[in-house]
């Protein structure tokens, strides 16, 4: 079951991934991770000539050691070597930020050594089951996890662990990236670790068939710039670490986009009027480092919006039969 979970995950991620992108990826045999610190005592472990999966955030202090995300399974004997790179104590918890295969792929091996995992309760739910995922009109199978993998502590809104002098409050933001969505606050070290829900690496992916929404991205930056100052530190799925300024100009790009195509959409467009109208394309040439290409974030945004008038229904289909 482990091994079919790891090549699972793998080709979870080459599907997500444009050629471009597999190409940056590499062999995971010969990925490398990196470890920086970021402010009060957190720490970032994050893959290097290669892809290992999503940012993992440590904290290590006199209470061990917890983490949050845990990267490709096929990672996982280096991310523990990187962990007790920073501590000799065990890893007590894992923290998820949501159920994709990038960041809790060492769920078994952390949960097989005694760590603790907690997560969303949606998370529990998807990855105890086998997962079928939908992008770029193609479907994969992703197999349940190990019993050893599930999240143990499961909460509904969010929970708080007193660890290493910190109050580090977790929580569930609504349906984004997926519907597991959490970020992590560490206050006194003034980081916000966001999962998939912020990206240093180009367009978001929303994974509709795991109960992702395009809006629940604004609301998660919302939720985020909340708890930020201009000193805070904002650790995002992939890419570097970022800023306040940063998470800002994320959610302006947000909305800007999600502006235009529901503007568009208003104006009974069908979805391919909407694409040639590139209502990304003030954004285009910063964001070329991730897989989702303008085209596709567009899609994202049509299928998010409320229920379309018969109109925008009828022009939608009326090109699709003139591609044919």
């Amino acid at each position: 079951m482990k091994k079919t979970h790891e090549l699972t995950a793998i080709s979870f991620l080459l599907l997500l991934a444009s050629g471009g992108a597999r190409a940056q990826m590499g062999d995971p045999a010969k990925v490398t991770l990196k470890t920086t610190p970021v402010a009060g005592g957190i720490s970032v472990i994050e893959g290097a000539n290669g892809f290992a999966g999503g940012n993992v955030a440590v904290s290590a202090g006199n209470d061990g050691v917890f983490i949050v995300d845990d990267e490709l399974m096929p990672m996982s004997a280096k991310l523990k070597a990187a962990v007790a790179a920073l501590s000799k104590k065990p890893v007590r918890f894992v923290i998820n930020t949501h159920h994709h295969a990038d960041h809790t792929g060492g769920n078994a091996a952390m949960g097989g050594s005694g760590a603790v995992i907690v997560a969303h309760e949606n998370v529990r739910k998807r990855i105890s089951v086998d997962q079928t995922v939908h992008f770029g009109g193609t479907v994969r199978t992703v197999p349940a996890m190990p019993p050893e993998g599930l999240p143990v502590v499961t909460f509904a809104e969010d929970v708080t662990l007193h660890l290493n002098g910190e109050d580090v409050h977790v929580i569930h933001v609504p349906p984004a990236h997926t519907d597991s969505d959490s970020i992590v606050h560490f206050p006194v070290a003034n980081v916000i670790h966001m999962g998939d829900t912020f990206s240093m690496m180009g367009y978001p992916f929303i994974d509709a068939s795991g109960g992702g929404k395009f809006d629940g991205l604004i609301a998660a930056a919302d939720r985020a710039l909340a708890l930020c100052n201009d000193s805070t530190k904002i650790i995002p799925g992939h890419g570097q670490v970022g800023t306040t300024a940063d998470l800002k100009a994320w959610r302006e790009m947000l909305v800007k986009i999600r502006d235009k195509v529901a503007a568009l959409a208003a104006e009974h467009k069908s979805l391919d009027d909407i694409k040639a109208a590139k209502p990304t394309a003030e954004f285009d040439e910063k964001m070329t480092a991730g897989f989702i290409k303008p085209d596709q974030l567009v899609e994202e945004v049509f299928a998010s919006l409320p229920p379309a008038p018969q109109e925008r229904k009828d022009a939608t289909k009326a090109g699709k039969k003139a591609k044919k």
